[in-house]
C-alpha cells in the first residue's frame, strides 16, 4: 500500500516502540527533562539580560547556545512526548509539518557547532591575546559572529531541504522519532544522488569544520598555556577549555553517531538514541557545566537564592 502513495500530503512517523506499561513513565521521562532544560536555560538568559556585569562577549555569544537549546527541544521533544502515548498507527503528521520540523531541527543542530565555534574564538582572544581583547571582541564583532553563526546554519540547511522538497515521493513512513532530512529524501522514488553527496558534504563541512575550527583553537591556547608560566591564566584556561569541549565531544560524538547508522537500517533503536542524546544531552549539560563553573554566573545565582531565603522569613 506505501509503494502506491504519490507525494502523500499524510506521513506516518515510526516513533519510539515503548511497551504498555512503560508509556506513562517514558512520558514523564521526557516532561521531567523538557521542563529541566526550558526553566534553566531560560533562566540562564534572563540573568545574563538583566545583570549588567554579565554584559560582556562571553556571556552574551554564551546566550546563543540556551537559546537554541530551548528551540530545538521545542521543535522535537513535545511532539514526541503526544505521540509516545499514542498508538503507533496514529503517529501521523502533515508533509509540511514534517519539513518544518525537520528544517528547525537541522537549524538547530547546525547552529550548535557554529555557536560552539565562535565561542572558541572568543576564549582563543581572551586566553591568547588579553590586552586586546577588549579591542578585538566589541559589540560589532559580537553581532558578526552571531548573524555568522545562525546565517551559515540558515542557508545550509535551506539548501540541505531545497534538495529535499524538489523529489517526488513514494513512500509515506518516516523511521525516526522525529523528522529529518535523511527520513524524508528516503520516501523518494527518484534517484537521491545530489542528496546524498551535498548531505554528505554538508555533514563534512559542519563537523570537520568545527573540529577543525576548535582544534586549532585550543591548541594554540594549550601552546600559551605551557609557555607561559601564569598559574591564574593557567587555571583559567583550564576550567574555560575543559567544559566547552565537554559539551563539544558529546554533541560531535553523538552527531556523528547519528549519521554514520542512518546507512544502516539494522540499527535504527541505536540511531533513535544516539539523536535524542543530541537533544536531550546539551540541552541539560549546558547550563550547569557552563554556568555553574562560571564564578560570576554561580554567584549571583547564589545572591539571588539567598536573597529569596531571606524575604520568605
Amino acid at each position: 500500500m506505501e509503494n502506491l502513495t504519490f507525494n502523500s500530503p499524510v506521513l506516518q512517523l515510526e516513533g519510539l516502540i515503548v511497551s504498555e506499561q512503560n508509556l506513562y513513565p517514558t512520558f514523564l521521562f521526557f516532561l521531567v527533562f523538557y521542563v529541566l532544560i526550558m526553566v534553566s536555560n531560560i533562566g540562564i538568559v534572563l540573568l545574563i539580560a538583566m545583570e549588567r556585569s554579565l554584559h560582556e562577549p562571553m556571556y552574551i555569544l554564551f546566550c546563543n547556545l540556551p537559546f537554541n537549546d530551548v528551540f530545538g527541544n521545542s521543535v522535537v521533544v513535545p511532539r514526541l512526548m503526544v505521540d509516545v502515548l499514542r498508538p503507533t498507527s496514529e503517529h501521523y503528521i502533515s508533509y509540511r509539518e514534517c519539513v518544518t520540523q525537520a528544517f528547525c531541527y537541522h537549524t538547530y543542530t547546525t547552529a550548535s557547532y557554529t555557536i560552539l565555534m565562535a565561542m572558541a574564538f572568543d576564549r582563543y582572544v581572551a586566553i591568547c591575546n588579553p590586552l586586546r581583547y577588549t579591542t578585538i571582541m566589541t559589540n560589532k564583532m559580537v553581532v558578526k559572529l552571531t548573524a555568522s553563526a545562525w546565517g551559515a546554519a540558515l542557508l545550509l540547511v535551506s539548501i540541505l531541504l531545497g534538495l529535499t522538497i524538489r523529489l517526488n515521493r513514494c513512500g509515506t513512513l518516516i523511521a525516526n522519532p522525529f523528522c529529518d532530512n535523511a527520513s524524508l529524501f528516503k520516501l523518494s522514488c527518484e534517484n537521491p544522488y545530489i542528496n546524498n553527496v551535498y548531505g554528505l558534504a554538508y555533514t563534512a563541512a559542519v563537523l570537520g569544520s568545527s573540529l577543525g575550527c576548535v582544534a586549532l583553537t585550543y591548541a594554540k591556547i594549550t601552546a600559551v598555556c605551557l609557555t607561559t608560566k601564569n598559574k591564574t591564566l593557567n587555571k583559567k584556561a583550564l576550567k574555560t577549555c575543559s567544559t566547552h569541549l565537554t559539551v563539544y565531544l558529546i554533541m560531535w560524538m553523538s552527531g556523528f553517531i547519528m549519521v554514520i547508522l542512518h546507512r544502516f537500517s539494522g540499527y535504527s533503536d541505536y540511531r533513535k538514541g544516539a539523536a535524542l542524546l543530541f537533544h536531550i544531552g546539551p540541552g541539560i549539560l549546558n547550563p550547569v557545566i557552563y554556568a555553574l563553573q562560571c564564578t560570576e554566573i554561580r554567584q549571583l545565582m547564589l545572591k539571588i537564592l539567598c536573597s529569596k531565603k531571606l524575604m520568605s522569613r
